[in-house]
């Protein structure tokens, strides 16, 4: 990488998107200097306290107005509260000089060439020779914007474009422009990955790039095929979401919170800019998306798009009588057939060769999504994988086109097409007649793409810094159950992946973790419990739970938990390093495991917390004692120790989740000075492994057991249920609620004690394990548990 730095960065333009990529960079440590300009007239509030135009607080206000607006929407744009204040506010008239000093200046005004070009003019007055410079644009043409500018201006300008909102999603393009130098474009590929935790991609400066350009025609096509199959809004939404590996919002719920007016301008935009395009006649809006627009239901901003919410029920809109009605349920048997097909990329040639209306939505969908591809290369890109990158990157889809296109077959694909009266570009073709059957194919644990020139297949670059657990896991497979994967990542390193359905622990499980670490000690330095799933874990497996309480199988009940916290104890006090990866949910037993382990390698995207008090029971893996362990670390002296303790109480009786990595460290969860968190997910794997044989070419000494755990006994029990006491009191929790936190108390005030007493780990995990167990024999709480099955949601009884 070059030895370039960015220290400082300003964000010119505090919309919508300015707010959102000024706080991630302040995410990442960056300090920002957010500028826009100067109101133009006085609001009524500044009328009353007498203020003029003059003044700063006038003249910020248009930035602060919009910067507060971007932290107080949810999700939230900010890893943790505090990095707000590595974002400074100004304006265009009075602080545009400040530019002089950053390293970085990223323009994110109004999408209109005339106003870009007049804050370039500017901002060349003040800018630094050398300073990169790029513009936000979602689709205006580079080349334009950097007219009539100096060469070092030129040489150091390119489109730098993120999707919103910028901290979720991954998709960075990088467009350059007429002379921008390779330097600049090879910095900000690998600035985006590394740093900002995007996936880089370097489009060509053709109209919307690549994930407009492929998403939007997605969008569109669809849009076509739904009024030609006369399916429903709900129908559609069911074949195009997560059945698919699509988000949840699928397509018409994701129009309406991007804003149909957002999409309509995007589909116009290549309508005008791409008359060559041979699908341009699918740009060109249906009827009744006209209608919406000239009715400005454009979703949420609106209050209604496809959807409406009306009290507390969500009507849906009939896209034949544009009325609103009652929400239909939506069935196919093609979706039937996948039920029992957990990899989404195994469902692909299911779904095609359904008989029914969603199979032959499918074989239209894709076979004109393959033909489109196909035909955007060379024009927006001369890689294959960059659409792929794209699509999965900027609109949430699990696997790419060109992927999908491999896992139903190349030839199947064609025919698909054909069969729709469409044809592939005549490169897919060659690349059959060459020999490559795929659009890619696995060596060595390293994924290849095919090279239209070459006519080969090539190494996809910038693998290096990662480890693609997909690609190795059957040529470095060391052992599996049904429950996990144990991978040898080289090094002497040893990888433990759950396989279970949401990676849900149960007793196969620990079976494969336990079994993990006895190899590890036997053969191997260390040990990662990392997996590349969606979560890392969502806990326990209440189920199993719920049927040995059910059935009164108490002695199993009290073995399984036992069997829990004896493996969370061997991560503790094994022989090698143990590193857990979390990412996504880690929640409940998932918390408790990354707790356990020498060291946590957290994606900053980790939402993680002990939820146990939503189903009823209170952490039993370790969780209530570490907890009481971990409370009495930070003990110093002088403390008020309950104060101490109690915060660490509420942060399980509470059920407190983390919503980034970064709030972990608030919540005890993660701990300071020895955890550490990575923004680009995908690296997340090998950092672990980088970690764990850090820890063991130090010298890793096997810990001694804790036998030095200060409890407080009575003190804190008695503090704590008098506040349980009064909160049931004041109807703030129910009698369950009390009764759930006052067993969490006795474990964590260390039972009645009549003095503050050191005492073991064991002793902790034997009062937690009790409490588990006489919670499991409460009816109210088999209630939650059943309800938590059922529903995904707590019950409150």
């Amino acid at each position: 990488m070059s030895k370039r730095r960015i220290n400082k960065i300003a964000i010119i333009g505090s919309g919508i998107m300015g707010s959102g990529i000024a706080c991630h960079f302040a995410n990442i440590g960056v300090d920002v200097l957010l500028l826009d300009i100067v109101p133009r007239e006085l609001n009524e509030k500044e009328k009353a306290k007498g203020l003029t135009l003059e003044d700063k607080a006038v003249r910020n206000r248009l930035v602060n107005d919009a910067l507060t607006a971007s932290i107080k929407s949810k999700p939230a744009p900010l890893y943790h509260p505090s990095f707000k204040n590595r974002i400074t506010t100004g304006n265009l008239e009075d602080d545009i000089a400040k530019v002089a000093d950053v390293d970085w200046i990223m323009e994110v005004v109004v999408e209109r060439l005339d106003i870009k070009q007049q804050v370039f003019e500017k901002l060349e007055q003040h800018r630094t020779p050398g300073t990169l410079i790029t513009s936000n644009t979602s689709g205006i043409p580079i080349k334009f914007m950097s007219e009539g500018r100096s060469e070092d201006f030129q040489k150091h300008f390119c489109g730098t474009h993120f999707f919103n909102p910028a901290r979720y999603l991954k998709l960075f393009e990088i467009i350059p422009g007429p002379k921008t130098d390779q330097d600049v474009l090879d910095f900000l590929n690998e600035y985006g990955e590394k740093f900002l935790g995007k996936t880089s991609v370097v489009a060509k400066d053709t109209p919307a790039f690549i994930g407009n350009r492929i998403g939007i025609f997605s969008i569109m096509s669809l849009f076509h095929t739904v009024k030609d199959m006369d399916l429903t809004v709900e129908e559609v939404d069911k074949l195009t979401g997560p059945v698919i590996g699509r988000p949840k919002s699928a397509t018409f719920r994701t129009v309406d919170v991007v804003g149909l007016d957002t999409l309509v301008h995007v589909a116009n935009g290549i309508k005008e800019n791409c008359p060559d395009d041979e699908r341009n006649e699918l740009f060109v809006l249906p009827n009744f998306i006209n209608t919406m627009v000239e009715n400005k239901w454009l979703g949420s901003k609106t209050g209604q798009g496809f959807y409406k919410k009306e009290g507390k029920e969500i009507k849906t809109l009939d896209l034949n009588t544009l009325e609103y009605r009652e929400k239909q349920r939506a069935k196919f048997a093609t979706l039937e057939l996948t039920k029992t097909i957990d990899k989404v990329v195994d469902r692909f040639k299911v779904l095609v060769k359904g008989k029914d209306k969603a199979g032959e939505f499918y074989r239209k969908s894709f076979a004109a999504l393959f033909a489109y591809v196909s035909n955007r290369i060379p024009e927006i890109t001369d890689d294959l994988y960059k659409i792929d990158d794209a699509m999965k990157a900027g609109f949430g889809w699990e696997h790419g086109p060109f992927q999908i296109w491999d896992a139903i077959g190349v030839e199947a694909g064609i025919d698909m097409m054909k069969s729709e009266g469409l044809e592939p570009n005549a490169w897919v073709n060659e690349m059959l007649e060459s020999g490559s059957m795929s659009f890619y194919t696995v060596k060595e644990g390293a994924t290849y793409a095919y090279d239209i020139p070459s006519k080969t297949q090539q190494k996809i670059p910038g693998q290096d810094s990662f480890i693609i657990l997909d690609n190795i896991r059957k040529s470095n497979e060391v052992f599996k159950n049904s429950g996990v994967v144990i991978e040898d990542l080289g090094d002497g390193i040893l990888n433990v992946e759950f396989q279970s359905k949401m990676n849900t622990i149960g007793g196969d499980v620990l079976a494969g973790l336990n079994k993990a670490i006895d190899i590890a000690e036997k053969d191997f330095a260390g040990l990662v419990v990392g997996n590349q799933a969606a979560n890392f874990s969502v806990g326990a497996n209440i189920g199993m739970i719920f049927m040995m309480a059910a059935e009164q199988e108490y002695d199993e009940l009290n073995m399984a938990i036992k069997y829990f916290q004896d493996t969370m104890m061997r991560m503790r006090y094994s022989a090698i390093p143990t590193v857990a990866a979390p990412h996504g949910m880690a929640l409940g037993g998932g918390c408790e495991l990354s707790m356990h382990a020498d060291k946590v390698v957290a994606a900053a995207e980790t939402y993680i917390g002990l939820v146990e008090f939503g189903v009823g029971v209170i952490p039993g893996g370790g969780g209530s004692k570490e907890m009481a362990l971990r409370a009495q670390d930070t003990f110093r002296k002088g403390d008020v120790e309950l104060n101490v303790l109690q915060e660490y109480f509420l942060t399980i009786g509470m059920a407190k989740v983390a919503t980034s990595a970064y709030e972990a460290f608030d919540l005890g969860i993660l701990q300071k000075g020895k955890d550490i968190v990575v923004v680009n997910k995908d690296r997340q794997i090998a950092v672990a492994k980088q970690q764990a044989k850090f820890l063991a070419d130090l010298g890793y000494t096997q810990p001694v057991k804790r036998k030095d755990i200060k409890v407080l006994g009575k003190q804190a029990l008695g503090m704590f249920l008098v506040g349980t006491d009064s909160m049931e009191d004041s109807n703030y929790i129910s009698e369950h609620d009390q009764k759930i936190a006052n067993k969490l108390a006795y474990v964590m005030a260390g039972g009645d004690l009549s003095e503050p007493t050191e005492v073991t780990e064991q002793y902790l995990l034997d009062l937690e394990r009790e409490a588990f167990l006489s919670l499991c024999t409460e009816r109210k709480t088999l209630e939650r548990i059943q309800h938590m099955l059922k529903t995904g949601k707590p019950l409150r009884n």
